[in-house]
Parts: C-alpha cells; sequence; structure tokens
C-alpha cells in the first residue's frame, strides 16, 4: 500500500468515525434555545425571517420529514452535510496545489477545529453556510484547473445559497469578485461572470422580497451594527475576537492559519491560487475587525472564513499531525462533557447542559401545574421555542412581537397562563388583563436551579391590537 493510499483510508476512516460520532451526539443531546427556535421556523416556512435567512429553516424540515419530529431530525444534516463538504474540501485541495502530495491536509485540518466539531452536530445558520462556501472553494478550484467558463454558474449559484443561509457569506463572495476584478487575463469571462451574478441574485431574491415587504427589518436588524463606533472598547472587542477564534480552532491549528494566510498573502501577487484564498480571508477579517471598533464580534462570524484558511494552512509545509491531534481530542472532550459531564463542573458552569437539559421536565411540570390552562403565553422567544418542542401537549403561544414577522395567525386566545422570569416585570400591552399569580416552576440542571418563571393569569381582549401567536408542537 502506498503512503498516499494510506493516508486516504486513514482520513476516511477518522471522516466515518466522526460522522457516526456526530449523529450520536446530534441524536442524545437536547435542542439548545437557538435551534428550537430555528424549528419553529421550519414548520412555518416563508421567503426569510427576522433573524436570518430561510436555509436552516429549510434544512431542518428536510432532517424532520425524513427522520421525524426530534433532536436528530433537526440535526441530521449537519454531519451529512460535513462528510460531503470534506470530500469536495479533498478535491478543491487537489485543484488548487496539484503539485503537493496530502491533499487530505485540508481536511483534516478543518475536522478538527472546535468549530466543525460542535457546528456539525448542531443545527445553526453556520452550519449550511460553511457547507456551501466549502463547495464554492471547490467550484473555484475546478474553474482554476480547467479554466471552463461554464464553472462561474455554479459559483454564482453557491454563494446564492450561502448568502441565503447567512448574510455573512457576502464577503467571501465579494472577495471572488475582487479577485475577477483583479486578474485581467479573467476578464474575457465577464459574460459567464455577469451571468453567475444574475444567477446568484435570483436565488437571493427571497430573501430580498421578504425584506422589501416587512419594511427591511432583517437588514436592518443585521446591518444597523455597521455603524457602531466604540473605540474606547476596541481592545477588549479585539481580544475577544482573538480569543475566540483561538477557542474555536484549537491552539495549535489556529497558528497554522496564521501561517497559511502569511504564505498567501506573501505569494498574492505571482499565483492567482494564493491570491484567491488572500482575498476571501483577509477582506471579511479587516471587516470583523473594524466591526470590532464599534461593537462585539460574535465568535461564530469569522466560521465563513474557516475553510479558506484550511486550504491556505494546508498549503504550508509544516506537520499538522500534533495541531489535529489536539483538535481532535479536545473535540472529544466536549462531546463527553456534553453527554456524560465527565468533567465535574458546577450545573451553572456546563455551558452547553446549561443551555440544553431541562426543558423537557420544564413541560412536564408546567402541564402537571396548569392541567386544565387553555394556553400559556410566553415573552422570551427562546423559552417559547423549547416549551413548543418539549411542552407537549400544552399550548404555547409567542407574546414577543418578534412572532408578528412569521406568516402565523394572531389568535384570541382568551383566557390563559403568562409566563415570565421570576424577578421580570411582566411586559404586556396595555389592552391586556393580568390577573393573580398562579405559582412559580423552575429548570433544572442535575437538581440546580438553572431559571424560575413566574405564571400569571391572563386574559387578552378580543379587540386586543396584539394578540399572542400560537406556537406548533411536534
Amino acid at each position: 500500500m502506498s503512503g498516499v493510499d494510506r493516508e486516504t483510508r486513514l482520513i476516511w476512516l477518522f471522516l466515518c468515525i466522526a460522522t457516526v460520532l456526530r449523529l450520536g451526539l446530534a441524536a442524545s443531546l437536547p435542542l439548545t434555545p437557538d435551534e428550537a427556535y430555528y424549528w419553529v421556523w421550519s414548520r412555518h416556512l416563508q421567503l426569510s425571517y427576522l433573524d436570518h435567512p430561510p436555509m436552516v429553516a429549510i434544512w431542518i424540515r428536510i432532517g424532520t420529514t425524513l427522520l421525524g419530529q426530534n433532536a436528530l431530525g433537526v440535526r441530521w444534516l449537519g454531519p451529512v452535510s460535513t462528510l460531503v463538504g470534506s470530500v469536495a474540501l479533498h478535491q478543491a485541495a487537489r485543484d488548487f496545489w496539484p503539485r503537493q502530495t496530502g491533499s487530505w491536509r485540508a481536511v483534516a485540518l478543518l475536522n478538527a477545529t472546535l468549530m466543525l466539531g460542535i457546528g456539525a452536530a448542531t443545527m445553526t445558520p453556520d452550519t449550511p453556510t460553511v457547507f456551501f462556501l466549502t463547495i464554492a472553494l471547490w467550484a473555484l478550484g475546478r474553474l482554476i484547473r480547467t479554466g471552463l467558463d461554464r464553472w462561474w454558474l455554479v459559483i454564482g449559484g453557491i454563494f446564492g445559497l450561502a448568502f441565503d443561509s447567512k448574510y455573512t457569506a457576502a464577503l467571501p463572495a465579494m472577495a471572488c469578485a475582487l479577485w475577477w476584478v483583479s486578474d485581467r487575463s479573467r476578464w474575457r469571462q465577464a459574460f459567464s461572470v455577469l451571468t453567475a451574478g444574475i444567477l446568484a441574485l435570483v436565488l437571493m431574491s427571497p430573501v430580498m422580497i421578504w425584506n422589501a415587504t416587512h419594511d427591511w427589518a432583517s437588514f436592518l436588524k443585521q446591518g444597523g451594527r455597521t455603524g457602531d463606533w466604540h473605540p474606547a472598547r476596541a481592545l477588549q472587542f479585539l481580544g475577544e475576537l482573538l480569543g475566540g477564534q483561538i477557542g474555536l480552532a484549537t491552539p495549535l491549528i489556529f497558528i497554522l492559519f496564521v501561517i497559511g494566510t502569511w504564505r498567501v498573502a506573501r505569494l498574492a501577487v505571482r499565483n492567482q491560487e494564493e491570491r484567491l484564498l488572500g482575498f476571501m480571508i483577509l477582506i471579511p477579517c479587516a471587516v470583523f475587525v473594524q466591526h470590532a471598533f464599534g461593537g462585539r464580534v460574535q465568535a461564530n462570524w469569522p466560521v465563513v472564513i474557516y475553510p479558506a484558511l484550511a486550504l491556505a494552512a494546508a498549503s504550508t509545509r509544516y506537520r499538522i499531525g500534533a495541531a489535529c491531534g489536539l483538535g481532535v481530542g479536545l473535540t472529544l472532550l466536549v462531546y463527553l462533557q456534553a453527554a456524560f459531564s465527565i468533567v465535574p463542573l458546577s450545573a451553572h458552569h456546563d455551558v452547553i447542559a446549561r443551555q440544553a437539559r431541562g426543558w423537557e421536565q420544564l413541560g412536564k411540570d408546567l402541564a402537571h401545574t396548569l392541567p386544565t390552562t387553555n394556553y400559556i403565553a410566553v415573552n422570551d422567544y427562546a423559552v417559547a421555542s423549547e416549551l413548543a418542542f418539549y411542552g407537549k401537549p400544552l399550548a404555547i403561544y409567542g407574546a414577543d412581537r418578534r412572532w408578528g414577522y412569521f406568516a402565523l395567525s394572531q389568535r384570541n386566545a382568551g383566557e390563559g397562563v403568562l409566563l415570565v422570569r421570576e424577578k421580570e416585570r411582566p411586559d404586556v400591552p396595555s389592552d391586556w388583563q393580568l390577573g393573580e399569580s398562579k405559582g412559580l416552576v423552575c429548570r433544572y440542571n442535575r437538581q440546580a436551579i438553572m431559571a424560575c418563571y413566574r405564571l400569571w393569569a391572563l386574559k387578552v381582549p378580543e379587540d386586543a391590537a396584539w394578540r399572542p401567536v400560537k406556537l406548533p408542537s411536534p
């Protein structure tokens, strides 16, 4: 068996084992509040949503249609798309670096990050975004290696789907456009590039139409942060951004990412492959650094550059065994902690369990406490989403006005109960009638109280300007 064959077999074995582990974690870990929120989206598919484009809802709908309304159904496409994307990244590495052996290096590096390790076993907008951007790199590699204009059409379509997953996918797309502009030898492909742009716009049009018919609410919500300017806190925000990436990439892989970025930036003038990756890495980085002068950059935002970073790091001559070993080890530790709580953290410091556990029991406690109530209105969208998923047979209504952006009917709920956090003052429209307290319920993680909620008698008049919205149940 040759060295290359042995490497290929080992990587395939690694990918198969990783996929099985990811599917196992996806099936066993209860939904986090964000995942439950996206699941609600999937039960009411529409052109877009207030917080994000619709792709995550479509993926959840596909998974739950195939596997049922359960955690594995919600997350199923995460592990599957990661496996498919890994194969595409392998082909991209072969096209970008045809003279190098070890085209699986990029695959190993990306799969060894905590970002992909955790993201592949959960379902958030990042999951389809990373997949489509990896496929875009595959198509770009095919374009570079074959020179065939038709690959631009594939590239435009994939970038359109990536935008339908998350708005930040526009940054790598802009980088790709600048790469084309910077290479005069490719200007002859202008018609193909224009056609690709039109296809991308067509695929993006559902999001545009939804925003146009909803007062541009989503664009304003996400784009409104760009005008912030707090340079006095920039050092803090930049430190958080750096620390978050060291953690998500894992320390040694982060170092390789930096080395790979330096290499492609240094060679960008001479080589089209390095120039493309340089644009796709550095332009999003510049945007995130600029944003850090005005506000906090969430640790997951830069995941749009991780596939390109993996390719750049794979092009270096450095050995990756120790870096990948550390990344895989840390990922396994997170998996074991999430599934079995092997490290004796307090219930409040166990971040994954603190978010995900206790919702099903809370639903049962509410059903026991309020056996005859018509409905429970919840003013926290995350709590409402979790109870909608786990609170069967309760009728859960969303009292947060964000539900008004959904294609859901506002119903005359009549008499029911309002659920709010214990120490929060009930914040309801003035024409809603609040009654006396009907008790207190709490969510637990390993017998530790995570949060308690006060129950208030509620009556919503028939002529109320705003009525709570009934959420779906599995």
